[in-house]
């Protein structure tokens, strides 16, 4: 019977989530399995529990294809780990795992985008494994017969997470796995095919599951303790054969049963973690934000102000001491370590490195540091670029690096730290640094320049590697070359409200610095006033703020008002002017400046007053408002205290557009 489509659906999803991380585990086991120089006991059981646990809610799902595949691995991994002493080249065996994980990976993605998944299109990697178990064997050599065994019946018991959801089709699945080694006579409940309606007795009384089987009971067990989502396991002998489970728990000296209830109890202390989806974690912080909003409203309410007594107070301060705590606790459950979106850099080096004749390595520091999971979602592209930057642009090969007394092998290093509300990430390598005359010339020959060679720093410069189209490379190779790809990295970067910027020591390496918001969806806020209408600066994009004062005003040669701020002179920008609103206060010295500063680089902004600050909450901009002409200057909107809507400027607008206001002359247009 076809589940229902919302049922389907959620079962879909538990699929896709569930193969996606165990595909992460299956490559960060394989990269370190390759590190090492050799495949762990550890290692092998873990890639056989991943392959199998992919095998068998592949065939669920009738993704037949992908459970074919991973069959084939899991019968490769079963004889390595039953045969120590075969051998085998880990690297290898490494190429044919992240071939399949890269197979694995692009049908998840067909699934997702609801496209055909891949029909006989795996044939090719089934083919390979087949041709290295034969050559593991040894072509020819005699296969024994297994020696007969005695037919054993079995009584299982199954307990699912609580919380794993789809009691009914796991315990479906746990029938199908049991069938491809054991003889199924009968389970409760009997209708586990009628979707939804045997759920909940599952849950209250569990699977129970009766079969027989040839294997030995310690074996029967380690299968059965592989079932996904598996809180409890009991397995009893229904047949009248005394001593075997005793003799097979002495074969392996009791370890069996050791590891059975070690195991057991693992299972059992994971049942205080549940999985919870991100759009209801999502939801959850949109209704934190609007409870904050609500709270001020309510605090700051004129119609309270001098009314309010000594427990009206009281009763405020406590509200927001409440609700205060409660937004940090849902944002913390928002925070996940960089660790996954840094492993994945791993793959990265191997590959290119491999492909470029270079012999580089990866260090990872700070890798626990956390961050909100949409800020994760923006990075992980960008990080990608760089580290491909590193290795294609920064790494010598191992003879130049000998060349120029440098180990042969080059280090990558990726490094994260918390800094207050941002965090901090530096990729730097030791390789040749970037060569500045090189990339004056480039940008010459790009017309980049928009002043005199000689005004420009070294940081500027070298800045010029994020501008669109920009390429040091005098051929088009598999990794770069098109000038695309920093400037994709810049772009998602900022989009998040961060900055990036970058460091070299010609012949030493390089580093890029990148500053990202902890959140992006709760941040504090300059709420403005300009003509009557209310704007919203982030706090992080401000460097200072004042009024200035008259004998500190100038303007250069075109006409364009500047400010002169401790011996340093800064271009002005009047809101009002750029977005042609009406406004009492025009004089600078009736109004206040705040100097924004982004990407390194400042600007004073002109507004009239400032309303103070404000922890805001942000929105996404509405359909309407991204189709006018003013949606480039804004990165959302946000509820102020009193129920009004305030645009938030995006800081690198305010830093890197066009001040409109003056021509040549000094004559205001």
């Amino acid at each position: 019977m076809a589940p229902d489509n919302n049922q389907g659906e959620s079962l879909l999803e538990i699929f896709l989530f569930e193969t996606a991380q165990n595909v992460q585990q299956l490559e960060e086991s394989v990269l370190t399995a390759e590190r090492e120089g050799r495949f762990s006991e550890s290692e092998v059981n873990e890639v056989f529990r991943i392959m199998h646990t992919i095998k068998g809610s592949s065939a669920m799902m009738s993704f037949s294809e992908v459970a074919k595949l991973a069959h084939h691995m899991e019968d490769l991994f079963s004889y390595i780990r039953e045969n120590h002493t075969a051998r085998y080249d880990t690297h290898v065996v490494s190429d044919l795992i992240l071939a399949c994980v890269d197979y694995v990976g692009v049908q998840l993605d067909n699934i997702r985008a609801g496209a055909p998944v891949g029909q006989n299109d795996s044939a090719h990697l089934v083919k390979r494994i087949e041709a290295l178990m034969a050559e593991m064997k040894g072509e020819g050599a005699p296969v024994p017969e297994p020696a007969a065994r005695a037919v054993g019946r079995y009584k299982a018991l199954i307990f699912f997470e609580e919380g794993c959801e789809m009691e009914d089709m796991r315990a479906y699945s746990c029938v199908l796995d049991i069938g491809k080694y054991a003889t199924v006579i009968a389970h409760e409940p009997e209708n586990i095919l009628e979707l939804g309606e045997t759920t909940q007795a599952i849950r209250e009384h569990g699977f129970t599951i009766r079969f027989e089987t040839e294997l030995p009971e310690h074996e029967v067990r380690e299968k059965l303790m592989q079932t996904v989502f598996l809180r409890e396991l009991d397995l009893a002998r229904e047949d009248d054969v005394p001593g075997e489970a005793e003799d097979a728990s002495e074969a392996d000296g009791g370890e069996g049963a050791k590891r059975a209830g070690v195991r057991d109890s693992q299972y059992r202390q994971q049942q205080s973690i549940i999985s919870v989806s991100v759009n209801k974690l999502d939801l959850m912080m949109d209704l934190m934000g609007e409870l904050v909003i609500a709270k001020t409203m309510v605090a700051e309410n004129p119609e309270l102000a001098g009314m309010g007594g000594a427990n009206f107070h009281k009763a405020a301060a406590q509200l927001s001491k409440i609700v205060s705590e409660m937004q940090e606790l849902v944002m913390s459950m928002r925070l996940v370590p960089l660790s996954a979106t840094f492993h994945r850099m791993y793959r990265i080096v191997r590959d290119m490195s491999g492909a470029l004749g270079k012999d580089v390595r990866l260090q990872l520091i700070g890798e626990d540091t956390s961050v909100d999971k949409n800020v994760i979602e923006h990075i992980g592209d960008p990080l990608i670029h760089l580290v491909r930057n590193s290795i294609d642009h920064g790494i010598e090969t191992p003879d130049e690096r000998e060349a120029a007394g440098k180990p042969r092998q080059g280090t990558v290093t990726l490094e994260a730290e918390s800094a207050g509300g941002n965090v901090l990430i530096t990729i730097s390598d030791d390789g040749k640094g970037l060569d500045r005359d090189k990339i004056m010339k480039r940008a010459r020959e790009n017309d980049l320049l928009t002043k005199p060679e000689s005004e420009y720093s070294d940081r500027e410069i070298y800045n010029m590697v994020f501008a669109p189209g920009f390429s040091t490379k005098e051929a088009v190779t598999e990794f770069s070359g098109r000038g695309v790809g920093l400037d994709v990295a810049l772009s998602n970067i900022a989009a998040i409200g961060g900055s990036v910027s970058v460091e070299s020591d010609p012949g030493v390496g390089m580093q890029v610095l990148l500053k990202i918001p902890l959140t992006i969806a709760i941040l504090d806020g300059m709420n403005v006033s300009v003509g009557g209408t209310r704007m919203t600066v982030p706090i992080s994009a401000i460097s200072e703020s004042f009024k200035p004062r008259a004998e500190s005003i100038l303007r250069d040669i075109e006409g364009n008002e500047m400010i002169m701020v401790r011996g340093e002179c800064y271009a002005v920008m009047r809101l009002h002017r750029q977005w042609k609103l009406h406004t009492q206060v025009t004089d600078l010295t009736q109004g206040i400046l705040m100097m924004v500063e982004q990407d390194g680089k400042k600007r004073c902004v002109f507004v009239d007053k400032l309303l103070g600050r404000q922890q805001i909450v942000v929105k996404a901009l509405p359909t309407y408002l991204k189709k006018t002409p003013i949606a480039h200057c804004l990165s959302g909107l946000t509820l102020l205290s009193d129920g009004s809507i305030s645009l938030i400027l995006d800081a690198g607008w305010l830093v890197e557009t066009n001040i409109k206001g003056y021509k040549k002359g000094g004559q205001f247009a």
